[in-house]
Parts: structure tokens; C-alpha cells; sequence
């Protein structure tokens, strides 16, 4: 069994249609994949027990981290002009990395929601939801 660091953890969202932007040195906090499935019941009269039929996956992704406005990297710059989109984006997740043969999980997304937060005596941050799009796909950097 191999242990990885968050620290190697790579994001990435296509915010010009062919060009993945990395993400993750703004990024602090990370959730949602693979994400869920919904599962259909279909337990029939006479059935001992429940029964379930996989059905659609309804996948969210949330991040959030330090806020940053750099130009054409930064998640202001990025995330804020993915939130007006008319078409969704395609964004990769390395959980352990993008070294060859490392775990990619990978799809289309919508960002639904970008928030920027300030308070007080603490660094200026931000959040974002991501409506992911079809399927999440499971499979390895090259």
C-alpha cells in the first residue's frame, strides 16, 4: 500500500478551450471525486431485500484556497471568468500527482459557484463549486 502527500496533489481546469491551467498552488482545500452515483431501486414483490440498479452520477467538486487576481493563472482570473462560461470545461485531478502512471481523474465541469471571502486579521480567500458535467473518468497521466 503506497501513502501520498497532499502536497503533490495537481488540479487543472481549461479556462481558454486547449490549454489546462494548474491550479494547484492556490489551492488548500479539494473534494468531490469520484463523487457519488445515484442508485435506482428496483426491489420487486417477493424480493428478500432491497435491490439497486447503478444509475446517473450526479459528481460536485469543492475547492478552496488563498485568493490570487495573477493574470491567466491565478484562481480569480481563472475561475471567476469560468463562472460566466456557456460551455462546461475540461479539468484533471492527480490525487498523488501528473507523474506518468500516477491516478487521473478527469471530466468535463461547470463552475457553478466562485466566492471570494475577506475577514478581519486573516489572509483573503476563496471557494468554488464545480457541477461536473457527464462522467467522471478514472485513469493515468502518460
Amino acid at each position: 500500500m503506497a501513502f501520498f502527500d497532499s502536497e503533490k496533489s495537481v488540479f487543472q481546469i481549461d479556462d481558454t478551450g486547449s490549454t489546462l491551467r494548474n491550479l494547484s498552488a492556490y489551492i488548500n482545500d479539494f473534494g468531490g471525486l469520484p463523487g457519488p452515483r445515484q442508485l435506482s431501486e428496483i426491489t420487486a414483490l417477493g424480493d428478500g431485500g432491497t435491490k439497486w440498479h447503478p444509475s446517473l452520477e450526479n459528481v460536485q467538486i469543492s475547492l478552496a484556497g488563498t485568493y490570487d487576481d495573477t493574470a491567466s493563472s491565478g484562481p480569480d482570473e481563472v475561475l471567476g471568468a469560468l463562472r460566466t462560461h456557456s460551455r462546461a470545461n475540461d479539468f484533471d485531478y492527480g490525487p498523488e500527482g501528473s507523474s506518468a502512471s500516477s491516478t487521473k481523474y478527469s471530466g468535463t465541469c461547470w463552475v457553478s459557484t466562485y466566492e471570494i471571502q475577506s475577514r478581519v486579521g486573516d489572509a483573503v480567500r476563496w471557494s468554488a463549486t464545480l457541477q461536473v458535467e457527464g462522467e467522471v473518468t478514472r485513469g493515468t497521466y502518460s
